[in-house]
């Protein structure tokens, strides 16, 4: 069967779209409490008999070390849509560990020869998005591995604990972190035990790029 061009109907269908409008909104998994509440069901061993069923038919991916393990598949996409694709430039690298030079062409669209192919009902709106590679393990407990690609929102602001890429105008460097604003000093926070924050005391060395709205896993 192609899973691809399969549809996923019932009560399938409204896990598969609370996972993807969650990670959508908040930029990171939900866990099965998370989709119980959403969804209204009131027993989480009934979403999680539901979340195996989806696994087994390859329209989502689970990783069995964390509650914020839920990946949707390239297949589970096309089975809540059907719709269009759209094509968000990928733009290049960004370290998810110390900072790297970026070169801050990186984020102009111009020139762009790279795109991911994305359908538009896991996209939403697809204004201005962009993507970029992950560099490094620092954000591994938030899902984010080397070789993944972010999906990035452009913006000058995000709420405290929000993944961002940042650049550091003073180094001309780069990196995806975890933003902190603690009173006059910022704070770059890794999602990795083994790594130390980066605390940058002057804010105005602190450019906001853009917030993390999905991340793409590459198969391993």
């Amino acid at each position: 069967m192609n899973r691809q061009r399969e549809e996923v109907k019932g009560q399938k269908r409204r896990i598969l779209e609370c996972v993807r409008d969650f990670i959508h909104e908040r930029g990171y998994p939900p866990t099965v409490r998370d989709i119980a509440r959403e969804t209204g069901i009131s027993s989480t061993s009934v979403v999680d008999y539901y979340l195996k069923r989806l696994e087994q038919s390859g329209w989502i991916e689970r990783d069995p070390r964390s509650s914020r393990g839920i990946r949707l598949t390239a297949a589970g996409a096309q089975g809540l849509g059907f719709g269009a694709t759209v094509s968000i430039p990928l733009l290049g690298d960004i370290a998810a560990g110390e900072p790297i030079p970026v070169p801050s062409s990186d984020f102009s669209l111009l020139g762009v020869e790279e795109t991911i192919e994305l359908t538009r009902s896991i996209v939403g709106d697809p204004q201005n998005l962009y993507a970029l590679r992950v560099r490094g393990n620092s954000m591994i407990d938030a899902m984010v591995h080397d070789g993944d690609i972010v999906i990035m929102r452009p913006t000058e602001e995000v709420a405290n604990g929000e993944m961002a890429a940042v650049w550091l105008r003073d180094r001309e460097e780069a990196t995806l972190k975890r933003v902190y604003r603690e009173g006059g000093r910022v704070r770059l926070q890794p999602a990795n035990p083994t790594m130390e924050p980066i605390y940058i005391d002057d804010p105005r060395q602190v450019q906001i790029q853009g917030k993390v709205v999905m991340v793409i896993r590459q198969v391993r």
